[in-house]
């Protein structure tokens, strides 16, 4: 697998950034430039591109779950915990991802996220009969 280059993710931060100042709700540009900053480190502009996002589609699970990562990864744990729940109830699946995925870090600390999901992974997940 090819490593992208600092340089190459500059230039398409540029490039999407360019795009948003003639379409500023063009949704795929946003998702890609959300994920872009985010990768760069640049987290309060994936919050802000995941704000828009949300506006634009706001019963979009993964949409949602991005805007939980990015509350997150600011350290605002009510916020993001609030944004997952949003995403679970619209149909946000992938519990094991939810598990290790490091941009969830602080929000799986918090006491009541945990009890959350343990509930919620109870409800999903079927139960064997003994």
């Amino acid at each position: 697998m090819v490593k992208k280059r600092s340089d190459d993710t500059d230039f398409e931060i540029r490039f999407y950034e360019d795009i948003l100042r003639e379409k500023p709700d063009f949704i795929e540009v946003l998702i890609a430039i959300g994920d872009l900053y985010t990768k760069k480190g640049l987290t309060e502009k994936g919050l802000d591109a995941d704000l828009r996002l949300s506006r634009l589609r706001p019963d979009d699970a993964m949409v949602l779950y991005n805007l939980a990562c990015s509350y997150s990864l600011m350290q605002d744990v009510d916020k993001a915990f609030g944004a997952i729940k949003l995403a679970l109830e619209c149909g946000y699946d992938d519990l094991n991802y939810l598990e290790v995925d490091d941009d969830l870090e602080h929000l799986r600390k918090d006491e009541r996220f945990q009890e959350y999901f343990s509930r919620i992974r109870r409800e999903k997940v079927p139960q064997t009969k003994s």
